[in-house]
């Protein structure tokens, strides 16, 4: 699956920053929908080490009204923690009636990084397959609406990536030893992989591979499949679709004003 997937695909820069102030307008507005009309959705984010998940999360969360959506970055669980059902911090994050939750990293912990790692047994991570698919199906039973994206590079894009981090002074914190331990690991990662995306994918909780090269086209591709499924979920009461108006106008000057200043801080101006 993966390897089949078409990593050249890109989105000039040009083209993104005219269609992303619509885009974000669009979120904004269908968040307000779904919270009206009390509809959780979840939205959850893995794939590769610097395959630009971070930064696709920053940009989606930019212009939601930040009351109506919680944001998780999981870490590997506390000891007390340890103590309830591998599935119970998770349960807890579940999202309100109206809410959108959003992972960087989720559940699906258990099938990558403790399967490659060796950090729980086999029979372990083979029987979490089937708490995964029972816990979202409950979920999306209730209601949840739930989008999983996989941000894929290949091999030698991540190994670019490290270096490009590490060359700089400021953002070289970002990389540590443990990150090329996983790289050097790629390839079971990616054998870990292809079986959690064949295993968990359902009509009720489907993955949608992000091509991660192109970061432009990578957080297009997220927002158009996120408004997607909220316009779907939605149904008759979705809202309709606004004309160019003043507001994404202005969004947009707003835009252009900051990647302007932070020009100027980057001494590109």
């Amino acid at each position: 699956m993966l390897e089949n997937v078409n990593l050249k695909r890109k989105l000039a820069r040009a083209e993104y920053k005219q269609e992303m102030p619509a885009l974000q307008r669009r979120l904004y507005t269908l968040e307000k929908a779904c919270w009206d009309h009390r509809i959780p959705s979840m939205v959850i984010f893995e794939g590769w080490d610097a395959s630009g998940k971070g930064s696709s999360i920053s940009t989606l969360t930019q212009r939601l009204d930040p009351r109506g959506f919680k944001l998780y970055s999981i870490q590997p669980p506390r000891t007390y923690e340890q103590n309830h059902p591998w599935l119970w911090r998770f349960w807890l994050k579940a999202p309100n009636r109206g809410e959108m939750t959003i992972f960087d990293h989720s559940w699906y912990h258990r099938v990558l990084d403790e399967r490659v790692e060796k950090l729980v047994p086999e029979k372990t991570w083979r029987k979490a397959y089937k708490d995964i698919i029972e816990f979202e199906r409950m979920l999306a039973d209730d209601g949840t609406v739930i989008l999983k994206f996989w941000f894929h590079i290949s091999k030698k894009e991540q190994k670019r990536r490290f270096e490009n981090i590490e060359a700089d002074p400021l953002e070289s914190w970002r990389v540590t030893s443990q990150d090329w331990a996983r790289q050097k690991l790629y390839d079971q990662y990616l054998e870990a992989a292809e079986e959690m995306l064949e295993l968990t994918e359902s009509e009720f909780a489907p993955w949608t591979i992000v091509e991660g090269t192109s970061r432009w086209y990578a957080r297009r591709k997220v927002f158009l499949t996120i408004i997607a499924a909220l316009e779907k979920a939605l149904g008759p009461d979705v809202p309709p679709v606004e004309e160019a108006s003043a507001e994404i106008r202005h969004d947009a000057e707003l835009r252009r004003i900051m990647d302007t200043l932070e020009n100027e801080g980057n001494g590109e101006a």
